[in-house]
């Protein structure tokens, strides 16, 4: 026996290198304790084994056009969300965003330049339907943070750099947009 209870010849293993041993059986555990207090996930296959509402529902909401490039991304990052790939349906929703994008100097010089900008995004969206009625049937907010560091003489450095923080922001966005969608169908089947 070692000093640390061991028997002699085990090595100690570090918990960094137990820890993705483990998190199979913890993952079964947790998602055994929340369904059994009734949580599901809304992505999960309905009972008779087809789409579930929200994944049906998802298929059912268009997004129109939106402008500037941000708005471009957001739009891409949106529909990438919403089809999955199955057989064409006709849209009976329409997600009407309304997307700004704020920037902050942050880390301003002596010389009045700033050596990190803020981008804060911000949507407020609503589903509305395609009939003559145009109702809203759900809405909501979404929010992200991101930014980047300015570089002095790297100008297509900092123009690469801008797009990878839109692009980050507008993923993060879209999750949080399809994620209230998803939870709005699931208990709403179309």
């Amino acid at each position: 026996m070692t000093a640390g209870g061991r028997p002699a010849g085990m090595k100690r293993r570090p918990l960094l290198r137990t820890l993705p041993l483990l998190a199979p059986v913890l993952g079964m555990t947790l998602a055994g304790a929340l369904a059994g207090c009734g949580w599901h996930s809304p992505y999960a296959p309905a009972a008779d084994g087809g789409p579930s509402a929200a994944r049906t529902g998802l298929g059912l909401v268009s997004v129109p056009v939106l402008g500037e490039r941000s708005g471009q991304l957001l739009r891409q990052a949106l529909q990438t969300r919403l089809d999955h790939g199955d057989a064409p349906v006709s849209k009976k929703y329409d997600l009407l965003v309304d997307f700004g994008v704020e920037g902050d100097a942050l880390s301003v010089q002596r010389d009045d330049t700033s050596t990190r900008v803020r981008y804060i995004g911000h949507v407020a969206w609503k589903l509305v339907t395609r009939d003559t009625q145009r109702a809203t049937v759900t809405s909501g907010y979404a929010r992200a943070v991101d930014g980047l560091n300015t570089f002095d003489e790297q100008y297509f450095a900092q123009d690469l750099e801008t797009e990878a923080v839109f692009r980050r922001m507008t993923d993060a966005l879209a999750e949080q947009i399809v994620t209230s969608l998803a939870v709005w169908f699931d208990k709403h089947p179309a």
